[in-house]
């Protein structure tokens, strides 16, 4: 269960998600977010997400043969960011708006690190990578357009749009996700052998393998776009790709001029970070939006 305090309209919001929620960096610069870094292995050496290039991490991966593992954040993550923010910002209500718990330990490792403080509430949004992203920067506008705003009702707003996030993704290199445990080794080698790039879709707050395609990644990735736009009734005003370092360019502007003729108005790319890149690996796709009710 979150925990939750009361405190006056007036009071400060400050938003923190976990480092696999791609936020970019102007978006952090400019909306006013905290991360809070979760943490890759690889070849026996941890580090924190964020803290090394991807790019640098992928091409590591291609000489050694090596695929990396992921760990969430610690209570001890938590604790130095909520000491760090609250020192800073002593009237502030700090609200985490949490990568999926269903997926990671981040969850209850903010709840463990909140304890007696009632200046904490956290939200399990269900999300991960961009649309944990598109949901706290839609957030993070509420909060801008309305400064009398109460955690209440942003974390209010935050389980609506946690409801209606839709996101999905098509992996770059399955070994990656094999290696995460999101996919076992005789889906694994039947895949591989065939040919077929599956759609990862966030159901309540699970990935699950959802369609499959055949042939070369620009075809899954145009057949995954077709599918993701006509399946529901979304809204336009948003969308945000999300991409790992090795996506070529005309998988891109092929992807990007789709969704505009779609009508989406404000299309962001969001490149992965270690911990997202982990699991899909190089030259992954994918899309998040928001919905209609």
């Amino acid at each position: 269960m979150a925990a939750t305090a009361q405190t006056s309209p007036a009071a400060p919001i400050v938003l923190l998600v976990e480092s696999g929620a791609d936020v970019p960096s102007a978006a952090r610069q400019d909306l006013g977010i905290e991360v809070v870094p979760m943490h890759v292995t690889l070849a026996g050496e941890t580090f924190d997400d964020g803290s090394v290039p991807c790019a640098r991490m992928l091409a590591a991966c291609a000489e050694t043969g090596a695929v990396p593992t992921t760990s969430g954040c610690t209570p001890h993550d938590f604790t130095v960011a909520f000491d760090r923010i609250h020192a800073e910002r002593p009237d502030a209500h700090i609200l985490h708006l949490a990568y999926s718990a269903a997926t990671t330990c981040s969850y209850e490792s903010a709840l463990t690190a909140a304890e007696g403080r009632d200046y904490v509430t956290s939200v399990d949004v269900k999300s991960v990578t961009c649309a944990q992203y598109l949901l706290v920067s839609e957030v993070a506008r509420f909060l801008a357009a309305n400064p009398g705003a109460t955690v209440g009702e942003a974390a209010d707003l935050a389980r609506d749009l946690s409801g209606r996030i839709r996101l999905g993704f098509i992996p770059g290199d399955l070994a990656f996700l094999r290696a995460g445990g999101r996919l076992s080794n005789a889906a694994y080698v039947g895949a591989h052998l065939l040919r077929i790039k599956p759609t990862i879709e966030m159901i309540d707050g699970l990935l699950v393998a959802t369609e499959k395609h055949r042939g070369s990644m620009a075809r899954a990735c145009r057949a995954f776009l077709d599918d993701f736009l006509s399946k529901e009734d979304l809204d336009r005003s948003r969308l945000a790709f999300v991409y790992s370092h090795g996506l070529s360019d005309g998988i891109r502007a092929d992807a990007e001029a789709r969704v505009r003729e779609a009508g989406f108005r404000d299309v962001e790319w969001v490149e992965t970070g270690c911990v997202i890149a982990s699991h899909s690996g190089p030259g992954s796709f994918g899309a998040a939006a928001i919905a209609k009710r």
